[in-house]
């Protein structure tokens, strides 16, 4: 029942976003890890066109989210040694005005996880909330690359107990179209 739950919940946030799917803005290749855990994901993007907190030089915007992931954790035999994820989260960058320079962002949003367990790690519900935060720079010919760093930290909030979260240490490439 909670996986339905969860499924639909996910369904709805995709389907509010009122994006379609031809209008991707970049995509983006994540590696890290943390927790003696290595993670992997793809993700597309599709900025938001608003910016609030227009100054001279920076302001703030943002775009959507998408990816799907993928970990790897050496297990001892009998445990799960892997999880696949899907996460959508909305973020906010603190940016210069023009295409080119450094940002910061931070971000908070929904993962659905394939499993409950990777190794010993037991996590409550396979829903989990992502939040993280990084820093980086956007380079290249009309800005079409984007280099950063992110700590991310996974959890769920304690909607459920034991509240086991796991964080992650990223390097991000993305390619903006």
């Amino acid at each position: 029942m909670i996986q339905r739950i969860e499924f639909l919940i996910l369904a709805a946030l995709l389907a509010a976003t009122g994006v379609p799917a031809l209008a991707v803005d970049g995509i983006a290749l994540e590696g890290g890890n943390g927790d003696g855990t290595d993670m992997g994901r793809v993700a597309a993007q599709w900025d938001w066109k608003n910016r609030w907190l227009q100054g001279a030089e920076w302001h703030v915007g943002g775009y959507w989210n998408l990816g799907l992931g993928y970990w790897t954790h050496d297990a001892a035999p009998g445990q799960n040694d892997e999880i696949a994820e899907v996460g959508l989260t909305p973020v906010f960058r603190l940016q210069q005005n023009g295409l080119a320079g450094p940002y910061a962002e931070f971000g908070i949003g929904i993962h659905l996880l394939s499993r409950t367990s990777l190794g010993s790690r037991r996590f409550s519900t396979k829903f989990q909330f992502g939040d993280h935060v990084g820093f980086g720079y956007r380079f290249g010919a009309k800005a079409a690359f984007d280099l950063s760093y992110r700590f991310q930290h996974l959890s769920n909030a304690s909607i459920k107990q034991p509240n086991n979260g796991i964080e992650f240490h990223q390097v991000r490439l993305q390619y903006h179209f």
